[in-house]
């Protein structure tokens, strides 16, 4: 006989925690599924999406190479062939990138359904205006989140396999890279800008609950823009052009922030003068 579920104030905290551990398993099972056809998927998957940004012909170098030739800058994003091959060098090694990124699509292909999962734990807990003002969080954050992805794939990724690719201390040495390596760049690209565009989702909560102002993220703007700079310095290969490229957008969230908590202040002082 399958159990009911009891309301969100009288639940006990052992209920909470069976609660959460459903969600928990759906969410997991979800990852799971996406990432099971992701697996099946493998030509698609590696030969089009993972090594689609060391091609020549990919869609930002072609962007970047037309507007470098069109101001008359010497084309650093004009080659035919990138200089390094990628390489495994362990037994499992390619079976465990194909697992592992498998894995990592799975979590960006369900991750509105994981977000869905998170949400029907945390709106039992919220008042019913409440989760009406905040009913287009699930369509929101994940469109933030993908558009975050995207960010990363089509801009981060190809810069940083372009800069680092290229670079060499000596033309004695040969890049030759590791698959896990590569794997591991162009996913915590892709993962990092994901999260990171999510940042008016996470003010929008922390305003909620009173712990981030408008005037909070004003006054600490010029410190926001410095762990920004930081940010992107870290998601980014060391050059200048990158790092901005990379920090316009971040800094384009951070302002979004401020007029959301702006908007979401301002409506929790009108709710507390209409119950006076």
């Amino acid at each position: 006989m399958a159990k009911i579920k009891k309301p969100s104030d009288e639940m006990s905290f052992l209920d909470h925690l069976e609660d959460l551990r459903w969600h928990l398993i759906r969410a997991t099972l979800a990852v799971v599924i996406a990432g099971t056809a992701a697996f099946l998927a493998k030509g698609f998957i590696f030969d089009v999406l993972l090594f689609g940004p060391t091609n020549a012909d990919f869609f930002t170098y072609d962007i970047l190479c037309r507007l470098s030739t069109a101001v008359g800058l010497e084309g650093g994003f004009c080659f035919e062939k990138m200089p390094f091959t990628i390489q495994s060098r362990t037994m499992g090694g390619q079976f465990s990138a194909h697992v592992w990124t498998s894995i990592t699509a799975g979590f960006i292909i369900s991750f509105p359904y994981v977000i869905y999962e998170f949400w029907r734990f945390i709106s039992p807990g919220m008042y019913a205006n409440e989760r009406n003002t905040a009913r287009g969080f699930i369509f929101i954050s994940s469109l933030l989140f993908f558009l975050g992805v995207l960010f990363g794939y089509y801009l981060v990724t190809p810069l940083s396999i372009n800069f680092l690719g290229k670079y060499q201390v000596s033309d004695v040495v040969l890049n030759e890279f590791d698959i896990g390596s590569y794997i591991s760049l162009v996913r915590s690209s892709v993962l990092a800008c994901g999260l990171i565009f999510e940042l008016p989702i996470i003010i929008y909560f922390l305003t909620k609950i009173g712990l981030v102002t408008p005037e909070f993220l004003r006054k600490y703007r010029k410190f926001a823009l410095v762990i920004v700079l930081i940010l992107s310095a870290i998601i980014t290969p060391p050059d200048i052009l990158s790092q901005i490229i990379v920090a316009i957008p971040v800094l384009v969230l951070y302002e979004l922030s401020i007029v959301i908590a702006k908007i979401v202040t301002k409506k929790e002082e009108k709710k507390l003068r209409t119950q006076k």
